[in-house]
């Protein structure tokens, strides 16, 4: 069995046609904004908006709105709360989204739990790739787009807010505003992430790409290319993996991207654990032959 029919036989199947174009998409602008927050810190905040849309994916389904509906109104509900218990309390901002998350997560499940349903409603927490329909990939069509958009439109104004808030406040940029949009787009992202990954696994898709090409360049720009590059490349596979061995297909898509990310921090050649030893002891025998 040659390569070609390796890759082509899957997309004879129309779920998989559509897992793949939802793939490429949600690990596209999941990278892109998985840089900015790696380099701002917002790990935590990734893992606290994709687990607090969980309630509203629930009430959407309950009353029959589109899913994206209900997780975007929570998505921005969890980022309010955060910064209102932030700014109105002694509350650091780690403990404010370690109780928001939790809170809305756990709401979620309790209406998981108390909802008459024939869908089952646990492929939210844990993802449900091959089952997106023809709606599903419009929906995430166009948030990927949206955040594709402010992205690109943006770009500089985020890179500089997210190495120097102060000086983007001295040339007149509203530091509070960028760091909004980039929560706004957080929320967006976690989900058009869902459907791929479900709940739990958002924050990797989130962390992971940015955290892989971090440690590959100390440029930003090309951090902005290698991350989608890795993060693409990695889902694809996943995607096919899980395909040929009938296993999850969210799971093998994260352990293909935890596996490049694990080789990538061993071998970088400068920042690399094993890599970095090699490239020092490479240049000492080079001072060192006359």
């Amino acid at each position: 069995m040659d390569i070609t029919h390796l890759v082509l036989e899957p997309l004879g199947y129309e779920f998989m046609a559509r897992a793949l174009a939802v793939t490429v998409l949600t690990s596209l602008i999941c990278a892109l904004l998985s840089c900015w927050l790696v380099l701002i810190g917002w790990s935590l905040m990734g893992d606290a908006v994709s687990h607090a849309v969980l309630p509203g994916v629930v009430l959407a389904y309950i009353i029959g709105a589109p899913f994206a509906v209900g997780a975007v109104v929570f998505g921005f509900l969890a980022v309010g709360l955060i910064g209102l218990i932030r700014n109105t309390s002694r509350v650091k901002e780690d403990a404010a989204m370690g109780i928001v998350f939790t809170t809305l997560f756990a709401l979620g499940l309790v209406l998981i739990s108390i909802t008459p349903s024939q869908t089952d409603l646990n492929h939210i927490i844990f993802g449900n790739l091959l089952g997106v329909s023809r709606f599903d990939l419009t929906q995430i069509a166009a948030l990927a787009g949206i955040v594709l958009t402010v992205l690109l439109l943006k770009r500089r104004d985020f890179t500089l807010y997210a190495f120097d808030p102060t000086h983007a406040h001295a040339i007149g940029l509203n530091p509070k505003l960028l760091g909004a949009a980039l929560l706004g787009l957080l929320a967006l992202t976690a989900v058009a992430a869902l459907q791929m990954v479900g709940v739990i696994l958002v924050v990797a898709m989130l962390i992971i790409p940015g955290s892989t090409a971090y440690l590959l360049t100390d440029r930003f720009t090309t951090m902005l290319v290698l991350a989608p590059t890795i993060s693409i490349a990695c889902s694809v596979a996943g995607l096919y993996l899980s395909y040929y061995l009938d296993t999850a297909s969210g799971g093998m898509i994260v352990l293909a991207q935890g596996t490049v990310f694990t080789l990538v921090y061993l071998l970088s050649p400068q920042h690399g654990l094993i890599g970095r030893r090699i490239t020092s002891a490479r240049r000492r025998r080079r001072l060192s032959t006359p």
